[in-house]
């Protein structure tokens, strides 16, 4: 019997190892699709006249990190909140970009609670980070790009 048969688990990359090629994936998507690396702090709009115009906003930076969110201006009847919106952290330097949260206002321990046992951890990260990925490549086939990036002065007023 081959290896491969006798033991798959030495052949395929674990949880852990798919996640990290998920983060490095969303990394080379969103640097190709905004180019957020390049620039500076503020608000970012891109409009492709679908009626689904995307907001970003660069919030940090740092000398290997930048921390960014990303949503369209649709704001939730519940939340008050844009949805779906997700906080990024980009590592230059490493070339991942990791999503921190994807739900409107809610952090990881919001979701999992104050002790998640480490499966849980890893299982949220990769739903979070496979729809980032997933929303990366529809943005892109919209035709979202940095040609049609617009820096403003303030946020837009969102609308429902």
């Amino acid at each position: 019997m081959s290896q491969i048969l006798d033991k798959p688990s030495s052949v395929l990359p674990g949880r852990f190892g798919f996640l990290m090629g998920l983060y490095a994936e969303n990394y080379h998507r969103l640097a190709r699709l905004f180019a957020p690396q390049q620039l500076s702090e503020g608000f970012y709009v891109s409009d492709v006249d679908d009626g689904l115009d995307v907001h970003m906003q660069i919030q940090q930076r740092h000398p290997y990190t930048l921390e960014l969110g990303l949503s369209y201006g649709i704001v939730d009847a519940e939340t008050g909140l844009p949805t779906p919106s997700a906080q990024l952290r980009m590592y230059t330097d490493a070339h991942v970009a990791e999503a921190m949260h994807c739900h409107p206002g809610r952090h990881l321990w919001q979701v999992l609670g104050p002790f998640p046992a480490a499966h849980s951890v890893v299982q949220h990260r990769l739903r979070m980070n496979g729809f980032l990925t997933r929303w990366l490549e529809y943005l892109a086939e919209q035709g979202h790009s940095t040609g049609t990036l617009e820096r403003m002065e303030a946020p837009l007023a969102r609308t429902g």
